[in-house]
């Protein structure tokens, strides 16, 4: 889940880096978006 806009949305979500897996929970930032509904990530340094 991700917000934006004010509100919460669903994507689907790809790990940045190929076979890096991330337990549900872990904070991610995005790294980049494709319409509609795909998004790639990548572990934020907290």
């Amino acid at each position: 889940m991700v917000q934006v806009r004010g509100g919460v949305e669903a994507f689907y979500a790809h790990p940045s880096v190929a076979d890096e897996e991330f337990p549900v929970g872990t904070i991610v930032v995005v790294v980049e978006y494709f319409p509609p509904r795909t998004v790639y990530v990548a572990r934020a340094l907290v």
